[in-house]
């Protein structure tokens, strides 16, 4: 018996694989069933070596799929390290782990390679697990397969409710899960979120193979789970939220040392760099360059609810900022090292902008037919790479050049034809 029927026995199990979805995305006719309580109730945390020691011998005699999760402190603390881990899986239950009390879960990863991890936007939780020394050799994406599937909406609750029946609690995604000791409302809801991800995975699994996409699925989780740690992101304060407004250099050179300083302050507090000073308040210093403390503390963001001291640090940030020399001076934009922005392609090079419509609507026809999403489909990068620098116009060279640009087999092979069209089309 799966964990949906033995959650709530008196409600069939209700899978893609038996029911096609309809246009609105289910699967599942009557009301959702709520699932209020984990199946065996909410687990002790396991906050010390003794206990996960345990936890890695039962979950290493466990059969079966590992469902995982991982919750993080987004918008309170610095960084995306995870504070909870959550596992389930057939003949070890569910596991809450502490990785603040447990911080290498090394062991734990190990003791699980080769077996099959079923995560939700796997790529959202894969680098705090790795942080952890938690790295899967082969993963489920029902996220992903949901997207591949045709789902329209493919959040954890919405997929739930849609392929299974239930309705999982929504109120704690948010919280400030650094907090300690944990609220029993938090653990049940993170406990819950792993209770029937493997039953969502069985039954995805039956949609794609139905739908004959499971081998596209299978060669899309592969990638995730071999691709390499993201690079750092070069220059990451031109990401300031309305970056766009500030035109100069030297404007641009004062939000770099308030960003390069708020972060430094955020690393050391621990907090989220939201916290220490907002985007919109280093926008706003770097648009006015204010010359003392008196006149940053008229701006917004610098007020009154701001201590003079944090003030003169901020100030002090500015100066050394419209100090500089100008051979100093950051360039407005960032290098680019691709296509231009599509909208300039006209002016640019009128046969490439022809080659990118024909190709776009080639296929997003070709999303359409095949009910994903266009960017699931192809990369709309790739798309205007191949466009910008196009291959000969051969069913070899593009499909050599989806390759290089990293799309997957059963890509090449379903978006070659209609992008060999579009290159033809844009050549004429």
């Amino acid at each position: 018996m799966t964990d949906a029927q033995d959650t709530a026995a008196d409600s069939a199990l209700r899978t893609a694989g038996d029911t096609p979805p309809d246009d609105a995305g289910s699967s599942v006719t009557g009301a959702p069933t709520p699932l209020l309580e984990p199946r065996e109730g909410i687990p002790p945390v396991i906050a010390d070596d003794a206990a996960l020691a345990k936890a890695v011998a039962a979950f290493a005699a466990g059969s079966g799929p590992v469902a995982v999760d991982a919750e993080r402190a987004s918008g309170y603390r610095y960084g995306q390290r995870a504070y909870l881990v959550q596992l389930r899986r057939e003949g070890a239950g569910t596991a809450l782990i502490d990785p603040v009390a447990c911080p290498d879960l090394s062991g734990l990863g190990e003791a699980l390679t080769g077996v099959e991890w079923v995560l939700h936007a796997a790529t959202q939780d894969l680098p705090c697990l790795r942080d952890i020394g938690m790295v899967p050799t082969r993963l489920f994406d029902t996220e992903l397969a949901g997207r591949l599937a045709g789902f329209p909406r493919v959040g954890l609750g919405a997929m739930v409710e849609n392929v299974l029946g239930f309705v999982l609690e929504k109120g704690h995604s948010a919280v400030d899960w650094s907090t300690r000791p944990l609220p029993d409302p938090w653990l049940r809801y993170a406990a819950l979120d792993v209770e029937l991800l493997v039953d969502l995975r069985d039954a995805l699994e039956k949609e794609l193979d139905r739908q004959g996409k499971l081998d596209w699925a299978l060669q899309e989780f592969a990638a995730i789970a071999a691709a390499p740690p993201a690079e750092p992101r070069k220059d990451p304060w031109r990401r300031t939220s309305g970056m766009h407004k500030v035109r100069r250099r030297r404007q641009l050179a004062v939000v770099r040392e308030l960003w390069q300083t708020r972060d430094r302050i955020a690393q050391r507090r621990d907090v989220s760099p939201g916290k220490v000073l907002s985007d919109a308040a280093i926008v706003e210093a770097a648009l006015a360059l204010p010359s003392t403390v008196h006149a940053l503390a008229a701006l917004n963001g610098f007020g009154h609810r701001m201590g003079r001291r944090q003030q003169e640090q901020w100030q002090a940030a500015v100066d050394r900022a419209k100090a500089l020399p100008d051979a100093a001076l950051p360039q407005p934009g960032q290098p680019v090292t691709g296509p231009p922005p599509p909208r300039a392609w006209a002016d640019k090079d009128p046969d490439a902008a022809a080659r990118l419509s024909a190709a776009r609507a080639g296929v997003s026809a070709l999303a359409e037919q095949l009910g994903m999403p266009q960017e699931n489909l192809v990369s709309p990068d790739t798309v205007r790479r191949l466009c910008w620098e196009p291959p000969a116009v051969d069913a070899e060279s593009v499909s050599a050049a989806l390759a290089g640009y990293g799309a997957r087999a059963w890509q090449v092979e379903q978006v070659t034809p209609v992008l060999i069209t579009a290159l033809s089309a844009g050549r004429a």
